[in-house]
């Protein structure tokens, strides 16, 4: 069965006269997907989110929330979304219940609904012991679960999180994880961040943004098998020259990590794993570890966004494979 897609957006581009913060992107969001919306800071991510939801006009492009144009019919189209900024638009004097009621109205329910649409968006942030706090008073823990239940409390198509974790403590992170994953079973979700762990635990698929452009789009394990370092840990009974080692099968680089351990990189394609525990034993050297290493995704994050050729490369590549495949998009996350 095919899923039903929510946002296809369409070349969409933001400049500020010269400046150009957002450049031809495209991709597609689908019903029980959550796509993480990864890029360092300033690459462009608060800009598209804001185009997303229709607090920004687009320079050039389009999008289309559940097949409706976001320019053309901007209220129909924005009805399907729920939206939280990097700053939750929380009114710190008036109480959880006040505000979340003030928001039903704003979305236009029904005010026989409007009870039972306060009382469910509660109970999925975990806000129900709260309901007649001030806002204000709360931690910034809870004021992000209140931001988070206005952005739901329509019952939207599609949710719209920008930073939804900045600032929160272990604890707090965690739980509103779970609860992004919750989300994600019934509604389209789009999680921006910088945070690579969040995409990794949330995300089914990711998309990575530098300075403006979407360098990358895939599945997270397509991004994790795409990026498997060539590397292997060595461990040797005695020490051995560097001279010696450089001179091992397909090696194109060396990294000693102790006097008796070495990091090995192999040339492009190649995997002479065999080859080099042989001429080890051989050496008479002790083979004592061999252990194949894979990139983190930290050092995946790092190299898509800082390498010119190597994410002009991905861009090329991996957009065409979205486009293909429409049921892929894209996450990622940098733990601190």
């Amino acid at each position: 069965m095919t899923q039903e897609t929510l946002i296809q957006v369409e070349h969409l581009s933001r400049h500020y006269g010269p400046n150009v913060a957002v450049n031809n992107i495209q991709f597609e969001l689908k019903r029980g997907e959550v796509v993480g919306f990864l890029g360092p800071n300033g690459a462009g991510k608060s800009t598209s989110m804001q185009m997303l939801t229709g607090n920004l006009a687009p320079t050039t492009g389009s999008v289309h929330i559940c097949g409706i144009d976001l320019l053309d019919k901007p209220k129909p189209a924005k009805a399907n979304i729920g939206y939280l900024p990097e700053q939750p638009p929380v009114y710190k004097e008036l109480t959880v219940d006040e505000y979340l009621t003030f928001c039903a109205r704003i979305h236009r329910l029904e005010k026989n609904r409007v009870p039972e649409a306060v009382a469910a968006s509660k109970q999925r942030c975990g806000l129900d012991k709260v309901g007649q706090r001030l806002i204000g008073n709360l931690s910034k823990g809870y004021q992000q679960r209140v931001g988070i239940a206005q952005a739901i409390i329509h019952s939207p198509a599609i949710i719209v999180l920008d930073e939804p974790t900045v600032g929160l403590d272990p604890i707090q992170i965690r739980e509103i994880r779970t609860l992004i994953r919750e989300l994600g079973q019934q509604h389209g979700v789009i999680l921006s961040t910088h945070i690579l762990p969040e995409v990794q635990m949330t995300c089914d698929r990711v998309q990575i943004i530098r300075n403006g452009e979407l360098v990358y789009q895939d599945t997270m394990e397509a991004l994790e098998h795409q990026f498997t370092g060539s590397c292997l840990i060595i461990g040797l009974g005695e020490e051995i020259s560097e001279d010696k080692i450089r001179q091992l099968p397909d090696v194109s680089s060396i990294e000693k990590i102790t006097s008796k351990r070495w990091r090995l990189v192999f040339d492009e394609g190649r995997e002479p794993v065999q080859d080099i525990a042989k001429q080890i034993v051989e050496n008479g050297w002790g083979l004592t570890e061999l252990t194949p290493e894979q990139k983190t995704l930290e050092q995946i994050f790092v190299d898509i966004t800082t390498s010119e050729d190597g994410s002009e490369n991905i861009s090329e590549n991996n957009t065409s494979n979205s486009n293909s495949n429409s049921s892929s998009v894209i996450s990622t996350e940098t733990s601190t």
